[in-house]
Parts: C-alpha cells; structure tokens; sequence
C-alpha cells in the first residue's frame, strides 16, 4: 500500500475516533433497547420519536417486548387486549393495547412503534398519564399543531388529514384536533 494512503486512512480514523455521537446510543443500547434518556414521573408514559419512557424506564425501539410491557402495565394499568395483523406490509406485528389509548407495536419481541389515539368505547380510564414530548398532544387543537416545530402536511394522503412533526413523529388531525400521533413502524394500509 502506498504510505500517503496509508497514513491518511491512519489520521482519518483517528479523526472519527475522536467524534461524539451527541447523545447517539451505541449499537449495543439499541440492541437492548434501554436509554440513558431523562426518565418520567411513575405513572407518566412519555412518546417519542425514537420510542417511549414509562415511568422510571425509558425504551428505544428494538427493546424488549416483555420489558416495555411490564413497564406500560405499571405505568397505565393493565393491557386491556393484544393481537397480532399478520396481513402487514412491514411484516407480522404484535400490538398491544393500554388505557389512555396507547397501542404498542411489536415484531419479533421488539418493540417497534406506537400510536396514542382515542379510547374506544368500553375501555377503563388510565391510572397513569400519556403525553408527547413537546406541545402537541392527542387532543391538540390544529393551530397548536400547525405551529409545532418541525409540522409539515403529508401531501396526497389516503388517510385523511396527515402531517409529520420532523422526522420521526406523525399524526392526523380529525375535524380541528388531533385524532392520532404516531412514531415508528405501523399497518396503515395507504
């Protein structure tokens, strides 16, 4: 090998060797799912866009069914019904359903999405909180979600009303609220 190759692929991996991943998890907190993000109050969920707190855990996506469970349960009360959509385009999904109006999705024991929309009929109250990071919540009006940071419509949507706030986080506004937010993967049949 040439030594100017050499000694510059040697100073160019020294360079990246010396870069912070600005609060990045490694691969292996990832793989485990758990975060060294800010924990919540004992009976608060919070949703993001990279997953969820519940309570004193906190979980990226890809953490382990059985331990999101467990915390949601302690957090919201127990799950009132879990199924699965074999008929997907994302693949299989287990979800997994919470008062307050949560849905956690599963594939292959991860934990791979969520979505906060309104109780349905029957379903006991939450002991426990659910919110989102930042000011739009379910239940938002349109102009709260119209100036959020980041809101950008979802043009030609087939599910109605669409919008993105960054990213990572979706929703759908419903009349003049917000009817439903949502982060990672989903069954929307579009």
């Amino acid at each position: 090998m040439n030594p100017k190759i050499a000694l510059l692929a040697f100073g160019g991996a020294l360079a990246l060797t010396g870069c912070d991943s600005g609060g990045v998890p490694s691969p292996a907190e990832k793989l485990e799912g758990k975060t060294t993000q800010a924990p919540v109050a004992a009976n608060t969920v919070e949703l993001r866009g990279e997953g969820l707190a519940a309570g004193t855990e906190a979980f990226y996506f890809a953490a382990g069914q059985t331990e999101v469970e467990a915390a949601l349960a302690k957090a919201l009360g127990p799950t009132l019904r879990s199924g699965e959509n074999r008929e997907c385009g994302a693949g299989p999904i287990t979800f997994t359903d919470y008062a307050g109006g949560l849905t956690a999705h599963f594939q292959d024991g991860r934990l791979v999405g969520w979505n906060w929309h309104g109780a349905q009929d029957g379903d006991r109250a939450a002991i426990g909180t659910i919110r989102l990071a930042g000011d739009v919540q379910l239940g938002s009006a349109r102009s709260v979600v119209e100036a959020a940071s980041g809101f950008a419509r979802v043009k030609d949507s087939t599910l109605g009303e669409e919008f993105a706030l960054g990213d990572k986080v979706g929703g759908f506004v419903e009349g003049d609220v917000t009817g439903m937010l949502y982060a990672g993967t989903q069954c929307f049949f579009r």
